[in-house]
């Protein structure tokens, strides 16, 4: 069972180096705002709603918390077994979607006026495998990942045949064409970019142990492939980065390490958020951009931090 400390510090919190300090708020602690979800992922914060949105990928649904209320209330279900969402740089939410019953395995952007646009559902005549996590570039390009965990089976998904390769797709944001940026992750996962979009980060999730892999981007293309974190035992899902650049990790390892794990540009860890369930992605939110909300198998939990998270993620 949930018990939030009533100490502060909260003792969930602590620095694995000192460099972490500057970034925990003495007087915050870990929130749980919601429980009820089978698989919660993909949260992603609307200012002009003062609400965050958040899938629970195997009840085919999006949710909605509201921060004026407290309240949750269902966004969209169906959702097409959505999974990741993000912003794109005029408001508007993007989504991975697995795929479903009625619909296909694809990428999405809801308009301004309610209505669903597919940006990416086949790529050279063949179906996606199941769009997993996706960021927004500034220049208004979309990046994803498209692992098969969605079609593996009847829980995140429908169960299908693989007919591409796992791979990470950039879709233009003018032309609306889609070119393969990386296909040598395996299993591609979450992706951030560092604060100056100079770097791509990604969670290579079929790595035995799991990766966090860094790419230099130039351009609309990646280059110089390499290891930044090797995860050992742990297991890396989604993150964000903040504005110094810090990784914030969805992190699962056991009972006494679950939550988020914090890593330094350098790949070094300098600190973690002890959750009581395994963290699976996370996103900065709030009128300052400075609360971590963080989709955990179950439930959704919120700190307040002493940073901010990069515009648009």
């Amino acid at each position: 069972m949930w018990e939030p400390s009533l100490r502060y510090p909260d003792p969930a919190i602590r620095a694995l180096d000192a460099s972490f300090e500057r970034y925990h708020l003495a007087l915050a602690g870990v929130e749980r705002l919601y429980t009820g979800c089978r698989w919660a992922e993909g949260p992603v914060w609307f200012g002009a709603w003062r609400s965050l949105l958040f899938s629970d990928v195997p009840n085919d649904r999006i949710l909605l918390w509201s921060e004026a209320t407290g309240a949750v209330s269902t966004f969209r279900a169906p959702s097409n077994h959505a999974n990741g969402n993000t912003r794109d740089r005029e408001g508007r939410l993007v989504t991975c979607e697995h795929g479903g019953e009625a619909g296909g395995r694809r990428v999405t952007r809801t308009e301004h006026d309610g209505a669903i646009t597919v940006l990416l559902d086949f790529f050279e005549g063949k179906r996606l495998n199941s769009p997993n996590d996706v960021v927004v570039r500034s220049d208004g390009s979309i990046w994803f990942t498209d692992p098969p965990f969605g079609i593996l089976g009847y829980y995140q998904g429908v169960k299908a045949e693989q007919e591409l390769p796992a791979r990470i797709y950039r879709i233009d944001g003018a032309t609306g064409c889609a070119t393969v940026v990386a296909d040598d992750v395996n299993g591609p996962n979450g992706l951030a970019f560092s604060p100056d979009e100079s770097r791509l980060y990604v969670i290579e999730s079929r790595a035995r142990p799991r990766n966090i892999r860094v790419f230099d981007v130039a351009g609309d293309a990646l280059r110089n492939s390499r290891v930044l974190v090797e995860a050992g035992t742990g297991t890396p899902d989604g993150f964000r980065v903040d504005v110094d650049g810090n990784l914030w990790c969805g992190w699962g390892m056991d009972p006494e390490q679950d939550g988020v794990r914090v890593f330094n540009p350098a790949g070094e860890p300098i600190g973690h958020i002890h959750l009581p369930e395994r963290c699976a992605n996370l996103a900065f939110g709030g009128r300052h951009r400075n609360r971590l909300f963080m989709a955990s198998c179950h439930s959704l939990y919120a700190l307040y931090v002493n940073t901010q998270g990069t515009p648009g993620g």
